[in-house]
């Protein structure tokens, strides 16, 4: 080969080797944090998705486990019911000769529903009153025999046998006018009956007899029933485990507050305050019977409602506190899902504390600073790689 050739040849390879090394440094960028960072996350999600045997990372949303004071809320179901309900009935044979209630009116203690024939009651006491005018001049003319006979008695000009019998004569005709007046008394009293009056302030149920009909003496069918509308009170039941917390909440001053709420609704319907638990649980449910009464002034409760009721038992002092969102139900009870540092997920059983809201309370379980997954749970097994988003 001629040396200009070998010459030429040599150029041509130096000229290719320094364009491949400007091209390499040119194109090649920077190495940054996040891309010296990337081999070791890439070996943390390897070592993971081998430990979960090749299953791809499941996106998820976390929260932090953070602590806080709650309030110790319980929410069960309860129901309205009257303080008190009276069925208003006829202590009297007699008709109805005037009608002051009408239906659904609200009515005050005192207040005159009904007024009773009272023709035969009233000719009654008028005999009565004769017949006690007729023994008090009795009882006169007997007092006035006996000062006769005891003044006779003085000087010995009577026997003794006479002034006895002038004795009882009087005492007889005061015994009559006594007897006399009890039964006056008893006769006004029933004629007290032919108007009838509400015995409590509450509403009226519907009126089943009407003027003109014959009502007897305390009749299988009540005139009319009123229920007290205010205050009112609302029943419901918690499990026994929580008998303690409820009786200091009923010891509290003031008692606990007590909320309704409606089906689906946020904003409580109507605030009460506990005043009641039962002296005994119920063997069967394994429950106590509470109540709370509520002032009811704009009528935001009626008898025989059914309502969400929500407790509240007292406070939980700095205890972690997760969103609920992130509470599951399993068969050993509540659990979470917790991130660990090598981005796999473990499942763990909590207790919880009590619930506000969108927060919960956990007794035991969890620390501050954990995560828990909030969102895409379904998804999950105990050991999964989980990718944070």
């Amino acid at each position: 080969m001629r040396p200009r050739t070998l010459l030429l040849i040599c150029g041509v390879l130096a000229v290719a080797i320094a364009a491949g090394l400007w091209s390499r440094s040119y194109f090649t960028e920077p190495v940054t944090a996040e891309a010296a960072a990337a081999p070791e996350a890439a070996r943390l999600q390897n070592a993971a998705l081998a430990q979960s045997g090749g299953k791809p990372a499941v996106p998820v949303r976390v929260a932090i486990v953070k602590t806080a004071t709650l309030p110790i809320n319980r929410r069960t179901i309860g129901w309205v019911e009257p303080i008190a309900t009276v069925e208003v009935k006829s202590r009297v044979d007699s008709a109805i000769m005037e009608q002051r209630a009408r239906e659904g009116d609200f009515v005050e203690a005192g207040d005159v529903l009904f007024v009773l024939d009272d023709r035969e009651t009233k000719a009654a006491i008028a005999h009565e009153e004769a017949t006690l005018k007729k023994d008090e001049a009795l009882l006169e003319l007997a007092n006035a025999n006996l000062e006769r006979a005891q003044a006779l008695a003085a000087k010995q000009t009577v026997s003794k046998q006479s002034l006895d019998q002038a004795k009882a004569e009087a005492r007889a005709a005061a015994a009559a006018v006594v007897a006399d007046r009890a039964l006056i008394d008893a006769t006004k009293l029933i004629l007290s009956y032919s108007v009838i009056k509400a015995p409590i302030s509450g509403r009226l149920g519907a009126i089943t007899v009407t003027p003109g009909n014959l009502v007897g003496e305390n009749d299988s069918t009540p005139l009319v029933t009123i229920t007290q509308m205010q205050p009112i009170r609302v029943t419901f039941a918690l499990p026994d485990r929580d008998l303690d917390q409820l009786r200091a909440a009923l010891q509290a001053e003031p008692p606990a507050r007590v909320r309704v709420f409606s089906k689906g609704q946020d904003a409580p319907r109507a605030e009460g305050r506990l005043n009641f638990i039962d002296s005994s649980v119920d063997i069967s449910s394994g429950t106590i019977t509470a109540k709370a009464e509520f002032t009811n002034q704009k009528l935001e409760l009626w008898p025989g409602q059914y309502f969400d009721v929500e407790i509240e038992l007292g406070r939980q002092q700095e205890t972690p506190t997760i969103p609920t969102v992130a509470l599951q139900v399993g068969q050993g009870g509540l659990f979470v899902f917790v991130v660990k540092d090598d981005s796999t997920v473990e499942m763990r059983n909590v207790v919880s504390a009590g619930t506000n809201g969108d927060a919960t309370a956990i007794a035991d379980g969890l620390q501050a600073g954990e995560r828990v997954v909030v969102d895409g749970q379904h998804q999950l097994a105990p050991g999964m790689p989980v990718t944070v988003q």
